[in-house]
């Protein structure tokens, strides 16, 4: 039997290795069970949950894991992958006229709970954003792409201060992921954080 060759499981990536489902039926369960496993791992131990662990949990020698996500970073897309479509297809709804402050704080909303699903991932995500050696930078790009056409819309319409940047948005989201992510037993911090920061970007109806 071939020796399988542990293969390194930082969040550093050699390259952006996407993860596909398998068309065999046997591969599909496995792979079914590592990605399953891991969603509850990451949940509960953040971005750097043990993969062996993750292997235990799917009922797969670790070898197998390796077979589907050879590095954690694949591991990590693969587990985020759905959230991130949602936002893609969420920004691509129509955001003009009176609706599209509604629509933008919608999406912010969303996107604070995914970049929260587990610790870590806030700046997995900000790094992959820029980063095009992450398996994730595709889908990153692309959500930032739909952010920055929502918060263009809601500019156009003077629901939201011109002055503030794409990058800016992202980097006040990423702070309230982060508050959502650290908040103390049963405190939800991330949709008040929101809240605060909405207040300092929505325009009042006389400034229009």
């Amino acid at each position: 039997m071939p020796q399988v060759v542990k293969q390194e499981d930082s969040l550093a990536d050699t390259g952006p290795y996407i993860a596909q489902r398998p068309k065999r039926a046997d591969g599909q369960r496995n792979y079914d069970a590592i990605l399953a496993a891991a969603r509850r791992a990451f949940e509960a131990d953040g971005s750097d949950a043990s993969l062996e662990d993750v292997a235990g949990r799917a009922g797969v020698a670790i070898g197998t894991l390796y077979r589907h996500f050879p590095t954690r970073a694949a591991l990590v897309e693969a587990a985020t992958r759905d959230g991130l479509s949602e936002l893609v297809a969420l920004a691509e709804r129509p955001a003009d006229g009176e609706d599209a402050l509604e629509t933008l704080t919608e999406w912010m909303g969303q996107a604070v709970r995914h970049f929260s699903t587990f610790r870590g991932l806030v700046g997995i995500l900000a790094r992959s954003m820029y980063d095009e050696g992450t398996p994730s930078h595709a889908m990153c790009a692309a959500m930032h792409r739909g952010g920055a056409e929502l918060l263009g819309a809601a500019q156009r319409a003077g629901r939201v201060r011109a002055d503030l940047t794409t990058d800016e948005l992202f980097d006040l989201l990423s702070g309230a992921a982060w508050v959502r992510e650290n908040a103390g037993p049963g405190r939800d911090g991330g949709p008040r954080f929101l809240a605060l920061v909405l207040e300092g970007l929505v325009l009042p109806d006389g400034a229009r």
